[in-house]
């Protein structure tokens, strides 16, 4: 694979085109990445309306039939549900690890084993979050582990 990097002439639009025999998964997943750069996603802390970026969060926790967006230092509501955010952030660093919480996989410091075959991620914050077993295959194959 051959990368060229080119900057544009002054008042030109950055513009990204890819030359390929056919759209592999891995293409399309890097198509997928630059489609979302800019992709925000609305929530709520309190009466405010935020716009927080994918990339800043940690996890995101499905309780009571409420969506919480957790982040380094502050926690969003999100009007979506679970499964809707699952979509939305497709093609991302984002899995589910259990029924209510799908993680930031780029925010994953370090695994361990828990009970009953699950594993437990500690976060880049600090925070741990439990990946249930039906969900460790999955984790341990997009890891490489």
């Amino acid at each position: 694979m051959k990368i060229i990097i080119e900057e544009p002439a002054p008042g030109e639009e950055d513009t990204v085109i890819v030359k390929c025999r056919n759209l592999s998964p891995e293409i399309m997943q890097v198509i997928n990445k630059l489609k979302t750069i800019d992709d925000m996603l609305i929530a709520y802390e309190g009466n405010e309306i935020h716009r927080v970026n994918p990339t800043d969060i940690f996890y995101i926790d499905s309780v009571d039939n409420k969506t919480f967006l957790y982040c380094k230092q502050n926690v969003y509501e999100s009007r979506q549900k679970l499964y809707e955010l699952e979509e939305t952030l497709a093609g991302r660093d984002f899995l589910r690890i259990s029924k209510a919480v799908i993680v930031n996989l780029s925010k994953i410091k370090s695994l361990a084993p828990a009970l009953s075959g699950r594993l437990e991620a500690s976060l880049l914050n600090g925070e741990k979050v439990i990946v249930s077993r039906q969900y460790v295959g999955n984790l341990k194959k997009i890891l490489g582990i």
